[in-house]
């Protein structure tokens, strides 16, 4: 029998979240692989992935479930898994996810049963898919590996907005276009808007650590505003480049008839 609370490992091989025992020559998946992608392509390669120490350590990976997979508003990035989720093979569990819940339908966003409700659409994931084991901050070539897999997401959720949770969400998200941002304190991240792959990007503080120190639940929620914002700034970018496109095509089309 496994620990107390440890899924059973017919179970988890069920559920399809329990590693092959035999093939531990996976390396991930590569960044030409990134556009070719579908979602049942990137779970199979997530839950045969061995090309990094936290494959090989971990007892499950960490996955959002096969219902979640879909486009959506908002991608939602959160820490590495902690050990209720490695359990739950799930992202935000327990508290700190019912906390996200509820900090989301603040702002007319869910994860659940969204598109029923009129609410906007949250897909939520790891920013590495397995738990570090024992438990330890991910080394940065795991982070880089594991950051293949959230640009598959990104490509297949098309969001409107990224909400970064947490200090290693951030870092990774934000070291292409902030200098040193390893260095910077979380807290000095907020408050602004920022782009990963041309999408808006919002830094705030991870559910877990808000139920430790709920007096910067109203910072969050000042991050959660900024975020609203930022996708109606998005859309208003995407009508404008709609806009030129069509005149675009329509003054090409005025020339070809000679009008």
């Amino acid at each position: 029998a496994g620990a107390a609370g440890e899924p059973p490992a017919q179970a988890r091989k069920e559920s399809g979240t329990e590693s092959p025992p035999g093939d531990r020559a996976n390396v991930g998946v590569a960044g030409a692989d990134i556009a070719t992608m579908d979602w049942p392509t990137l779970r199979t390669s997530i839950v045969t992935c061995q090309a990094c120490q936290l494959g090989s350590s971990r007892r499950a990976p960490v996955l959002s479930a096969a219902n979640a997979l879909r486009r959506a508003d908002w991608l939602v990035v959160g820490e590495p898994p902690d050990d209720a989720e490695e359990r739950a093979g799930a992202p935000f569990t327990g508290p700190a996810g019912q906390l996200l819940d509820n900090m989301l339908k603040a702002v007319g966003v869910s994860r659940h049963d969204a598109a029923q409700h009129g609410s906007a659409v949250a897909y939520v994931t790891n920013i590495v898919k397995c738990r570090p084991a024992p438990v330890r901050n991910p080394a940065p070539e795991e982070l880089a590996t594991c950051e293949n897999y959230l640009r598959c997401e990104l490509a297949l959720v098309q969001p409107k907005v990224i909400l970064a949770l947490g200090r290693f969400a951030a870092h990774t998200l934000l070291q292409e276009s902030v200098p040193d941002v390893a260095s910077i304190p979380l807290g000095k991240l907020r408050g602004q808007i920022y782009r990963y792959q041309g999408i808006p990007v919002v830094v705030t503080y991870h559910p877990t650590y808000l139920l430790r120190t709920p007096l910067d639940k109203a910072r969050a929620w000042a991050d959660l505003c900024l975020a609203l914002h930022a996708t109606t700034l998005n859309q208003s970018n995407q009508n404008h480049h709609h806009r030129d496109d069509q005149q675009n095509m329509n003054e090409s089309a005025h020339g070809v008839r000679g009008d």
